[in-house]
């Protein structure tokens, strides 16, 4: 990006205020960047070094960074989500075995999964293929309300083989179950974020109540005195700290 392209000509691009790309015509690196600086402080960033002129988009690195990286996991988590199942069968199965068969590719559609179907042939069955071949078409067409087949059946061999995949409608469906899923997994771990914190701040208030209680009970008792004229130990007290003579007997008297 900026002074790193290596290229003098670019193809110049810039996001629009309505949020989509804007082309900014062809011009030179250094009025492309110039022109970078002018929007703000963004960065040249090149987007193709492939074409003539080579193309490069004005935009803020990081945040741009940020979408790829984010864009690339959810390819990747996608990509990953889609798997391709195998369902094996002989060419003259019984309906007891085909419904077996059918109701697996039947669960493995609807998980959002390709599913390879094949007629395994042993020795001269091999001449049958065109019973092989209608049995595939039977078993598309018995889930044709969820998948649709990939080309044609082919034969490899001894194996006649085929790929069915699920419609647009179902992979639809089991995208808008897999987010709703998500945001219940997610509203429910706010949820129990919540709680702690509650909880948290309950169990740092009782500890407050409870060092405020410990705190008085450790305070050391205040005497009280009661001075009660009439109480004899009290006037004993007095006698004893200003003696007693006839003198006294007859100043108090």
């Amino acid at each position: 990006m900026n002074n790193e392209i290596e290229f003098d000509e670019l193809r110049v691009t810039a996001l629009s205020s309505s949020g989509k790309d804007e082309a900014l015509g062809v011009m030179s690196k250094s009025e492309a960047i110039a022109k970078a600086k002018e929007m703000g402080g963004l960065d040249l960033i090149l987007i193709n070094a492939q074409t003539k002129p080579p193309v490069c988009k004005i935009a803020d690195y990081s945040k741009y960074r940020y979408i790829k990286e984010k864009k690339a996991k959810e390819l990747k988590k996608n990509s990953k989500a889609s798997e391709l199942k195998d369902v094996k069968m002989s060419y003259n199965i019984g309906d007891h075995d085909y419904q077996v068969r059918l109701k697996n590719a039947s669960k493995f559609i609807v998980q959002g999964n390709r599913v390879r179907c094949t007629v395994v042939f042993k020795g001269r069955e091999v001449q049958h293929d065109k019973i092989g071949v209608a049995l595939l078409y039977k078993l598309q067409d018995d889930l044709a309300d969820i998948c649709t087949m990939e080309g044609k059946p082919r034969r490899e061999g001894r194996f006649l083989a085929c790929v069915i995949s699920p419609r647009q409608e179902v992979v639809k469906k089991i995208g808008e179950k897999k987010r709703a899923t998500d945001k219940a997994k997610r509203k429910e771990k706010d949820m129990q974020r919540q709680e702690k914190a509650e909880s948290i701040t309950t169990v740092s208030e009782d500890d407050a109540a409870v060092v405020a209680a410990e705190g008085e009970e450790s305070k050391p008792p205040v005497p009280v005195l009661n001075l009660n004229e009439d109480d004899e130990s009290v006037n004993e007290s007095l006698d004893d700290l200003l003696g007693g003579d006839d003198l006294t007997d007859d100043l108090f008297s």
